[in-house]
């Protein structure tokens, strides 16, 4: 694990109160299962300051958490037939996504300028997203929500239903 970014990033944290986080990404370590990593030096006896002797490495199983996220949306079964919902790190990779669809590899087009949340429509689509705020004084990793609703798709829907209504 020694060449692995999180455990060189750690080792130049300058006391024990630091800590790194890194992206979700696959970890090879864990069968390439994709995680996110904090970490930190571990100092001798203990200290708070002084030489590292070594790293903690604290891995989290992104799978289960992502999918809580994103499928845990609010949205009608209807809607959730038109609607993809994700989440991205800070340069639109897709970290998670309702539709399991490009999991750490697509990078997501989101088009919003130096906004940190709005929502605009593209051909068919309604793109809603907010950059999330972090937690406490952590400020986060600059990741967003996504929300992606294909408006032609959801009204053939609803006109298909209406006809067969009538």
């Amino acid at each position: 694990m020694s060449q692995e970014r999180w455990f060189q990033q750690a080792l130049r944290t300058l006391s024990g109160d630091d800590f790194v986080v890194c992206d979700v990404a696959a970890q090879p370590g864990l069968g390439n299962q994709a995680a996110a990593t904090y970490a930190t030096a571990v100092r001798r006896g203990g200290a708070i300051e002084g030489r590292a002797t070594g790293v903690l490495g604290i891995f989290f199983d992104w799978a289960p958490q992502a999918a809580a996220i994103v499928e845990g949306v609010g949205l009608s079964q209807d809607e959730k037939a038109h609607t993809r919902v994700m989440i991205l790190d800070a340069k639109h990779r897709v970290l998670a996504s309702s539709d399991g669809v490009g999991l750490l590899t697509e990078q997501f087009s989101l088009g919003m300028g130096d906004q940190g949340r709005g929502h605009y429509v593209e051909g068919d689509r309604l793109i809603a997203f907010a950059r999330t705020p972090g937690y406490e004084t952590y400020k986060g990793l600059g990741w967003y929500g996504c929300i992606e609703h294909k408006l032609a798709a959801q009204a053939q829907a609803q006109a298909q239903a209406q006809a067969h209504a009538a």
